[in-house]
């Protein structure tokens, strides 16, 4: 099987998660987020592929999204899509896509529903 891994090898359940896929015998393309951003517009698919919101896919923790409002309760779609395009740190990690699916893995487990 096939599978994409937006990934920063930096982060542990990202390492994790990869090794899960090829463990599985997955035929894995990393793409390195941080190096490479995706456009907005796949980022957008991705995440309405894994039937998530934006906002749920946004790494709330990081001290970024805090300055920019993105945890206000009534910041847009929109408005975390443009910040995680300009500031790539701000999407939450791992997201894997299969021809099954799409999660973002955390916990890296998660990745099982997809294989």
């Amino acid at each position: 099987m096939k599978a994409t891994i937006y990934h920063n090898p930096m982060c542990g359940t990202s390492r994790k998660t990869l090794e899960m896929l090829r463990d599985s015998g997955c035929d894995v393309w990393i793409h390195e987020y941080l190096k490479d951003p995706p456009a907005r517009d796949e980022l957008k698919r991705l995440y309405e592929r894994a039937g998530i919101r934006p906002r749920d896919g946004l790494r709330a923790k990081d001290p970024l999204a805090e300055e920019l409002g993105l945890t206000r309760p009534d910041v847009t779609d929109d408005e975390v899509l443009d910040a995680m395009i300009a500031h790539p740190i701000l999407i939450e990690r791992p997201i894997v896509e299969t021809p099954n699916g799409v999660r973002l893995c955390r916990p890296q487990e998660k990745v099982r529903e997809i294989l």
